[in-house]
């Protein structure tokens, strides 16, 4: 009776509510900036077991809570103050939504007495944010982050909400509450299409000429690499991964068409796509890159993605069970496509030799480095690491650009870049949520330096809480590298201005960590970043790597000269 007595006497406020309530829902990591009125729940968050990882802005606080989701298949909580913050955090929510992470984010707001009387860092921020969220989050707030096409949610705390205070019993009788509606969620409901689609599917497979399966960072966050594999294998039909697909089946898979896309993806007859959006990445799945004439299988959680695209068979569904329900149609009736298979030949001369061109590239040591060189000595010390592989995060327009064809992904999740957005800046919050979502893993960021710019900062994040983070900028002295103006454009009052991509020449990028007390590697030759390499992966401490390239090494906007 006492101890009933005194539960009843005790209260709590909205801040401690918060923090217990993220807890029993399962949160294990937070990402965001304190400050009025969000303080408190941080510290609430954390004293009832929620790591809160305390960030220098919100963006890349953001760009850690959308990755961590992708990582980890649980939504990252951003937590941002109210105001400026959450209009700041928007960049993680928008993200996150776009690339179908499952992220919750969480911002203070003003009282709710004094709305629209102009109070401290007022804004409408549910009106603010609700073009980049899929849900305005309540009690299901993670739930509903995961369900369906995961993606973006949003709570607004109003900072009275955040003061009020109730009994102990009240608030452990809420969480209860909460925590029983959420495993009382029925599951999804087996789409009405899923049986015919998959038998659909093995049939267009089974009677194919040029089959091709295209994997996209859905069935990566959807844990499918088991039964993806497992398809390749047993039917032998040639893969091509998107980006962050690769790895789910190793880039170094005999069957990979990632050296011969062009091929595979203007002469595949029938394409199994899985977890992957027909959108500019995959050029709509239409001509000229596309053969006109070419059956394309979705098999996405999104039926409104399958019902835009209209493919000759959608199967709405979690990647890795439709995966799973097709190698098994397969079984009653098998088929595999023989290495001397004129298909599989074409697939495997094609990326065969253009390997062999490329590698005639890298073995060039080139000096001043161009951005082989440089690649080809981190793929080497990244490989030379053995399982499990470090996440390599990579972003900045040539460096991403080539870096994707040069460094090899064994395992899954173990890429992450600009995603479908093309976003840059995600840099550093990429290497903290991976840091601390693959604690085994060490985190390799190939950055150009006008991507590392965008959050530079966090390298002091990186040394205070000590992650093993090893960030590799290609310093070229700027956007895209220099100054690449053509004479008609240097003209006017402002000609003697630096051009609007250039930045500071050989810029001492490493001095930052070493300002925090990281460790810093100024590098130019072959030798040097072999060293440098070598001693920052035995160590597993943060360090930036700097790495002056020659400005002119590489391409106006990397791949994307024609947007430009």
């Amino acid at each position: 009776m006492a101890s009933d007595a005194t539960a009843a006497a005790t209260t709590v406020d909205g801040s401690a509510l918060a923090g217990r309530a993220l807890a029993a829902a399962g949160t294990r990591h937070m990402f965001g900036v304190v400050g009025i009125p969000v303080t408190s729940l941080a510290s609430r968050a954390a004293a009832a077991g929620v790591r809160f990882l305390a960030f220098r802005n919100e963006q890349s606080a953001g760009y850690a809570a959308a990755a961590y989701g992708f990582l980890t298949g649980a939504p990252g909580v951003l937590l941002t103050v109210s105001g400026p913050g959450c209009v700041h955090g928007l960049a993680g929510l928008s993200h996150a939504t776009a690339n179908a992470w499952p992220l919750l984010m969480v911002s203070g707001s003003c009282d709710q007495a004094d709305a629209g009387r102009g109070d401290f860092q007022e804004l409408d921020q549910v009106a603010a944010t609700k073009p980049t969220w899929k849900i305005l989050a309540k009690l299901a707030a993670l739930a509903a982050a995961v369900s369906g096409r995961p993606g973006g949610c949003y709570l607004d705390i109003p900072s009275d909400v955040l003061h009020q205070t109730l009994p102990e019993s009240e608030a452990a009788a809420l969480i209860a509450a909460a925590a029983n509606s959420a495993a009382s969620d029925p599951a999804p409901a087996k789409h009405k299409s899923l049986d015919e689609g998959v038998e659909k599917a093995a049939d267009l497979l089974r009677r194919a000429e040029r089959p091709l399966v295209v994997i996209g960072k859905g069935a990566a966050y959807a844990r499918a690499e088991e039964a993806i594999r497992k398809l390749v294998d047993t039917t032998g039909i040639p893969f091509l991964p998107t980006p962050m697909g690769k790895g789910v089946v190793p880039d170094s898979h005999p069957l990979s068409a990632t050296a011969a896309r062009s091929l595979a993806i203007g002469q595949c007859d029938v394409a199994l796509v899985v977890g992957a959006r027909l959108n500019w990445l995959l050029h709509f799945g239409e001509p000229p890159k596309w053969s006109k004439d070419v059956k394309f299988i979705l098999v996405d959680v999104c039926e409104e993605e399958i019902e835009l695209r209209k493919p000759c068979v959608g199967i709405v569904g979690d990647a890795k069970r439709v995966i799973e329900l097709i190698n098994r149609e397969i079984k009653d009736n098998p088929f595999c496509l023989a290495r001397s298979h004129p298909w599989v030949e074409a697939i495997t001369k094609k990326a065969k030799d253009n390997v062999l061109k490329m590698e005639a590239q890298l073995a060039k040591d080139v000096v001043p480095f161009n951005f082989m060189t440089p690649l080809r000595i981190i793929r080497d010390a990244i490989l030379a690491e053995g399982s499990p592989a470090p996440v390599v995060v990579s972003e900045g327009a040539n460096t991403m650009d080539v870096g994707r064809a040069v460094l090899v992904q064994n395992e899954p999740r173990t890429r992450l870049d600009a995603g479908t957005w093309g976003t840059m800046g995600v840099g550093l919050g990429y290497c903290i949520a991976a840091a601390v979502a693959e604690p085994e893993r060490l985190v390799v960021a190939v950055e150009g330096d006008s991507g590392f710019g965008f959050s530079a900062m966090e390298v002091e994040t990186l040394v205070r809480y000590q992650l093993p983070v090893v960030v590799i900028v290609f310093n070229n002295n700027g956007v895209y590298g220099g100054d690449r103006r053509s004479p008609d454009e240097i003209t006017g009052p402002y000609k003697d201005d630096p051009a609007p991509t250039s930045f500071v020449p050989a810029a001492g990028y490493h001095k930052m960590m070493e300002a925090f007390g990281g460790n810093g590697y100024l590098v130019e030759t072959p030798d040097e970043l072999k060293s440098a390499l070598s001693v920052s992966f035995r160590a597993r401490k943060p360090a930036v790597i700097n790495i002056i390239i020659d400005p002119y090494a590489g391409a106006e906007s990397g791949r994307m000269q024609h947007k430009n």
